[in-house]
C-alpha cells in the first residue's frame, strides 16, 4: 500500500489543491493592492467581507443563498470539461430550464407538494438537457465547433423566453417581464424561514455526489476520463467518444437547466427576464478554481457566495464602491485563465523555501 506523499494521483491532487489556493490567495492580494490605491483600507474592506458577512446567521444565509446557483452552473462546465468539451451555453440552458420549471409550475395544477416540485425541476432539466444535446449534435455529426454554437444558442434561447414573459406569458395586470407566479405546490422548501436558501442546496450537493460515484465508480465515467485525456486513444480501445460527448454535453446542459429551475421555484417564484445575473459564466470561474471537480465545486461555489454576499455587505455598510469587490472576483478569473503563471510563481516560492532551508541546515 503507498502512503499519501508516493501516490502519484495524490500528489497530483494535492499540487491542483495548492494551485487553487495559491491562485485565490494571489487574487486577494492584488485585490488588496487595487483597493489600497483607491485611498480605502483593504483591512478594512476584508473584515467587511469575510468577518462582518459571516458573523451573522443573515450573513451566512445570503451567502449560501448568492452560492447555490453557481454550484450548479459550476458542476454543469466542470463534467464537460471532463471531455474537453467548453459549454458556454449554460445561459441560454438556464433560461430555457427556468422557463419549462416555471410554465410547469404555473400551469399544471391538482398536483400535490412532492409531485408537482419534482415535475417542474424535471421540465427544467430535460429543457436545458436537450440545449445541450443540440450543441453536441451539432459537434458530432456536423463538426461544429460546440463554443460557437452554445453562445448563438444562448442568444436565440434567450431572444425566445424574453419575447414570451414580455408578450404572450406576462400577467395583464403586470408591466414588467415576468410569467404568471408558480403556484404553491411548486415552490422549493425554505430551509430557513425569511431566507433564499432553499432544498436546492441540497439538491446541489447530491448531484455533486452522483457526479462523483459516475466519474469514479463506474464504467461510464471511465471511458468520459479516457475520452478526456486522449480522443484518438479512447477510439482506438473501442470507446464510442461521439456518444461519451452527446451524453457529457446533455448532463451539462441538463444541469444548468435545473438550475434555472430552482431559480424559478425557489427564488423569484416564477421566470423573470434577468433571472440569471449570469451565473452561467460565473460557472466557469467556479469550476476552474475547483479543478473541474465536482465536490470541490461545492467550496469554491461557496467561497465565490461570500465574496457576492460581502459585497452587498460593503455596499450597505459602507461607502467604498461595490465595484471594488468585483476586482477581486476578477482577479480569480486572471489567475485561473493564466495558469503556468501562477505555477511558476508558486514553485518558485517552493524553490526558495527549500533552497533557504537546506542553506540553514548546512549552516
Amino acid at each position: 500500500m503507498k502512503l499519501p506523499f508516493q501516490n502519484p494521483k495524490a500528489i497530483q491532487g494535492l499540487r491542483t489543491f495548492s494551485f487553487s489556493c495559491a491562485a485565490l490567495l494571489l487574487a486577494l492580494l492584488c485585490g488588496a493592492v487595487i483597493v489600497a490605491f483607491s485611498g480605502y483600507s483593504p483591512i478594512g474592506i476584508y473584515k467587511v467581507i469575510f468577518i462582518d458577512t459571516l458573523s451573522s446567521q443573515s450573513g451566512i444565509m445570503l451567502s449560501l443563498a448568492q452560492a447555490t446557483p453557481l454550484m450548479f452552473t459550476g458542476m454543469a462546465f466542470a463534467i464537460a470539461y471532463k471531455v474537453k468539451l467548453i459549454n458556454l451555453g449554460e445561459e441560454g440552458q438556464l433560461h430555457l430550464g427556468a422557463m419549462a420549471a416555471a410554465l410547469v409550475g404555473a400551469y399544471v395544477t391538482g398536483l400535490p407538494h412532492i409531485p408537482h416540485v419534482a415535475l417542474a425541476l424535471a421540465a427544467g432539466i430535460i429543457a436545458g438537457g436537450l440545449v445541450g444535446l443540440l450543441s453536441g449534435i451539432l459537434r458530432t455529426k456536423f463538426g461544429a465547433n460546440e463554443i460557437i454554437t452554445s453562445i448563438l444558442l444562448n442568444s436565440i434561447i434567450t431572444y425566445f423566453t424574453s419575447y414570451l414573459c414580455n408578450g404572450p406569458l406576462r400577467p395583464e395586470d403586470s408591466i414588467s417581464p415576468k410569467t404568471e407566479a408558480v403556484l404553491e405546490s411548486a415552490r422549493l422548501t425554505r430551509l430557513v424561514p425569511k431566507t433564499q436558501v432553499t432544498t436546492a442546496i441540497l439538491i446541489a450537493v447530491v448531484i455533486a455526489i452522483l457526479l462523483y460515484i459516475l466519474m469514479n465508480k463506474t464504467m461510464l465515467g471511465y471511458e468520459m476520463k479516457v475520452t478526456g485525456l486522449n480522443a484518438n486513444a479512447a477510439k482506438v480501445h473501442g470507446i464510442n467518444v461521439p456518444k461519451i460527448y452527446l451524453f457529457t454535453i446533455a448532463l451539462s446542459g441538463a444541469i444548468a437547466g435545473l438550475c434555472g429551475a430552482i431559480l424559478a421555484l425557489g427564488v423569484n417564484g416564477r421566470y423573470v427576464e434577468d433571472i440569471s445575473l449570469n451565473y452561467g459564466f460565473a460557472g466557469i470561474s467556479v469550476a476552474a478554481l475547483a479543478s473541474y471537480e465536482p465536490l470541490a465545486v461545492l467550496l469554491t461555489s461557496t467561497i465565490f457566495g461570500i465574496l457576492k454576499a460581502g459585497a452587498l455587505t460593503v455596499d450597505r455598510t459602507t461607502n467604498v464602491p461595490v465595484e471594488l469587490v468585483s476586482v477581486v472576483q476578477a482577479f480569480v478569473v486572471v489567475f485561473i485563465a493564466a495558469p503556468k503563471m501562477v505555477s511558476s510563481m508558486f514553485d518558485g516560492l517552493t524553490s526558495l523555501a527549500f533552497n533557504k532551508r537546506k542553506r540553514s541546515q548546512g549552516a
